[in-house]
């Protein structure tokens, strides 16, 4: 099941506290970035992050979820509708993410 539009603007919503918030459409997902760094996305409509030691201290009773077959374990984010809780969780996961992969031209 693809994610919908509807659902992707609202998790902006909750989002917009934050500046630097992009997304890619692929494959029916969304996967979502923050200053050029992937930090999670939106799969069958649900948001999940990557499990960074921040995300799992930040959301201690998360659940692991599989955004798609075969991709690693990402957790299910909570509290999701508290603004100033999402600012937080984006920037605590973001000093933990790898440097973008630099594109071959």
């Amino acid at each position: 099941m693809a994610s919908t539009k509807q659902y992707l603007d609202f998790i902006l919503d909750c989002l917009s506290g934050l500046e630097g918030i992009s997304f890619r459409p692929m494959m029916g997902e969304y996967i979502l970035y923050y200053n050029g760094k992937v930090f999670g996305g939106i799969y069958d409509d649900r948001f999940l992050v990557k499990p960074t030691k921040s995300a799992r201290e930040l959301m201690p009773q998360a659940q692991y979820e599989l955004p798609y077959e075969g991709a690693k374990e990402m957790l299910l984010a909570d509290n999701i509708e508290d603004r100033e809780f999402m600012k937080e969780l984006v920037e605590a996961i973001f000093p933990e993410l790898p440097e973008p992969k630099k594109r071959r031209k």
